[in-house]
């Protein structure tokens, strides 16, 4: 790599030739009406205003080939000893793959608290969650850092954190008996520490050390119903709902479909191709950040076109009780739920994905095709391609299947 360049700068003809400064020089150079410039060597000159005031300047090379300038600040408060110093100190970073001008601001960053473990945090949210993940998701764990995370580590400087500090803070969540939030909190931080390794602000992320740290957690099931008479009793009990006509529309959709909860309630009818029987939901409302098509059953698509009188001149397919303009509220589907007299623990809105997922697996589905119509995220990464029409075909015909064996559970014929 080249060193800084020794060449001075040529954009005055008022610049004289390089050569060594010294104090005696410098004190006697007096303003001009153009700009004047005397080089030390080496980049380094001195700039004198037509003001009178005696900058330090120091000239160097890009890695990508152009000319770049650094200032040291003025003489005599930078004397010409410190400034030979500050020229010499950025030849070194340069020579070592540095460039000096993104040192510099690495280093006022730090200063200013911009090394931060909060700063470097809310970076991470910004650049690599949020264009990754739904607004719902962000604000979660944005929420989860204000809580737990801020208000103990937010004001130290990432680079001087270490396993014992992180510990600490996760063992307080544990003892407020949020085990499994404390193991994803862990997560996070892993997450905030590797954008910052990359970016230069830390050396290593401390949470590998704290692996089997805490303690485990039992593996939790969304509550749902898999007997399928059981499962017939449910459907019967939605089909006799006689609440609002919109949630009870909801309630019939959601085994036909298993969506996520927020996925389904905040469907559109721009998503809807009816005469496809399809329904494109768009990547900014999926949890995975892909585009997800449903194929529609005939079912679906009755309860859609009884439903669109209703709700088709509005944004929103299930829309709030209290504005056609919002979609149906989160707690909706649950609370009719509970309506029908189904507790907490026994069935929720999320529950009828655990159930579909079930029970076209015991029928023997395509493991796959089952996988991808619930939109879950691939973890073998040899296969993380994810490809919203992959197994399209099949899928079509299951869902038109599953809703088949839903009404003989429900004893339609």
């Amino acid at each position: 790599m080249p060193p800084i360049s020794s060449a001075s700068p040529s954009d005055s003809k008022s610049e004289e030739k390089p050569g060594k400064l010294c104090d005696a020089t410098l004190r006697s150079l007096k303003a001009s009406v153009k700009t004047i410039k005397k080089s030390d060597g080496g980049g380094l000159f001195i700039q004198v205003e037509p003001t009178g005031s005696k900058l330090w300047k120091c000239t160097y090379r890009r890695f990508n080939g152009k000319q770049n300038t650094l200032s040291f600040g003025q003489y005599p408060e930078v004397t010409l000893k410190e400034a030979r110093k500050k020229r010499d100190e950025a030849r070194a970073l340069r020579a070592s793959g540095i460039d000096p001008s993104e040192h510099r601001e690495q280093e006022k960053e730090l200063l200013a608290g911009g090394g931060t473990f909060e700063v470097i945090a809310r970076q991470w949210i910004e650049k690599k969650l949020k264009p990754t993940v739904t607004a719902g998701h962000v604000n979660l764990v944005t929420r989860r850092l204000e809580i737990d995370v801020f208000p103990h580590l937010g004001t130290a400087q990432i680079r001087d954190l270490r396993a014992p500090d992180i510990l600490a803070v996760l063992e307080r969540m544990e003892l407020r008996g949020v085990i499994t939030s404390a193991h994803r909190v862990r997560q996070i931080i892993g997450q905030v520490f590797r954008f910052a390794v990359a970016s230069g602000k830390a050396e290593y992320d401390p949470t590998f050390a704290l692996r089997g740290a805490l303690t485990s957690i039992k593996e939790e099931h969304h509550p749902t119903i898999t007997d399928p008479k059981a499962v017939g009793e449910l459907l019967r009990a939605i089909n006799g709902y006689s609440g609002s006509f919109v949630t009870k529309c909801a309630l019939q959709l959601a085994p036909l479909v298993f969506l996520r909860p927020g996925e389904l309630r905040q469907a559109e009818w721009s998503e809807f191709n009816l005469d496809d029987a399809e329904w494109r939901i768009p990547g900014t409302r999926m949890k995975m950040r892909k585009l997800h098509i449903v194929p529609l059953s005939r079912q679906s698509l009755a309860i859609l076109e009884l439903l669109h009188p209703l709700t088709g001149k509005c944004k929103y397919v299930f829309t709030g009780a209290r504005s056609d303009d919002r979609p149906m509220s989160e707690n909706t589907i649950t609370a009719a739920l509970r309506r029908l007299g189904y507790e907490v623990g026994t069935m929720t809105g999320h529950g009828f994905r655990s159930m579909a997922s079930t029970l076209l697996n015991e029928q023997g589905w395509n493991r796959d095709a089952i996988e991808r119509q619930l939109a879950h995220a691939e973890r073998d990464s040899v296969r993380a391609s994810y490809n919203y029409a992959e197994y399209l075909p099949e899928r079509k015909k299951m869902m038109q299947a599953w809703a088949d064996y839903l009404d003989k559970l429900a004893g339609i014929k």
